[in-house]
């Protein structure tokens, strides 16, 4: 679980974070979501500690990171998985060799076990046998697909997505989620996903967070979007007519997704 309170951030003296506070829950795919400048990068950022708030707590199952020294912080580093949203491969190592390159960089085990956890997260994201080609040599999806392996190759307790789906077709976007969803079941990670698709957001929304200009605006799971009043939501959800016709119809229904 990561649990967020209060928090503050502002660049050149514009406050974009303005006292944020959530839960995020061990298990769950947990998404924020909000139009571009809505402030959901910084959030995301600050979780990982890439940027240091001006105020507030984050804290990893109880783990206060402004309290934490440098050994104890690289400790919640290593627990973390991050897939960025432009992959982040090396060009110029092969599939194993980007996959591996967390175990070769933090721990000890030997060729063989870590060759051994490559093909089997491989065969987690359904890329088998593809170890020895090279990242220009695999579609764009089949790329993501390997950053998820990368992510999850030292069985992260927190797993962060940013923009999972960015440049993909629909088709492929779908199996990603779908991805992303069996593999938080798989590990109990928190997963954290930072996201504006809206297939997304009804398909593996179990607990998502609206920002808009730096506050939470709404909370709730993709069941509770459809019977939802709040203004925010609405306004970023339904802007799409296909999406408004479906809220309708659940609602003259009276019933969920």
């Amino acid at each position: 679980m990561i649990e967020v309170k209060n928090l503050r951030k502002a660049f050149g003296g514009q406050e974009v974070l303005k006292g944020i506070s959530a839960v995020f829950e061990k298990g769950k795919t947990n998404m924020i979501i909000g139009q571009s400048g809505s402030g959901k990068t910084v959030f995301l950022k600050s979780m990982l500690g890439l940027i240091t708030p001006d105020q507030g707590e984050i804290s990893f199952d109880g783990r206060i990171w402004s309290a934490l020294d440098d050994k104890q912080r690289a400790q919640i580093r290593r627990e973390i998985g991050v897939v960025f949203q432009g992959n982040a491969l090396f060009d110029s190592y092969n599939i194993e060799e980007n996959v591996s390159f967390p175990l070769r960089m933090f721990t000890d085990k030997p060729a063989s076990e870590i060759r051994e956890r490559v093909n089997e997260v491989l065969e987690q994201v359904g890329l088998p046998g593809i170890n020895r080609k090279f990242p220009s040599e695999i579609s764009g999806g089949q790329q993501k697909r390997v950053a998820i392996a990368r992510a999850i190759v030292m069985y992260p307790k927190y797993l962060f997505a940013d923009e999972p789906n960015s440049g993909l077709d629909p088709k492929t976007a779908i199996r990603i989620d779908d991805l992303l969803y069996e593999l938080t079941k798989h590990y109990d990670t928190t997963t954290i996903v930072n996201t504006h698709d809206m297939n997304s957001i009804m398909e593996i929304g179990e607990h998502i967070i609206l920002l808009k200009n730096g506050v939470k605006a709404w909370e709730g799971s993709k069941e509770d979007i459809f019977h939802s009043d709040n203004p925010d939501l609405n306004d970023f959800i339904f802007s799409s007519e296909l999406f408004r016709k479906v809220k309708d119809m659940v609602q003259k229904l009276g019933g969920g997704l």
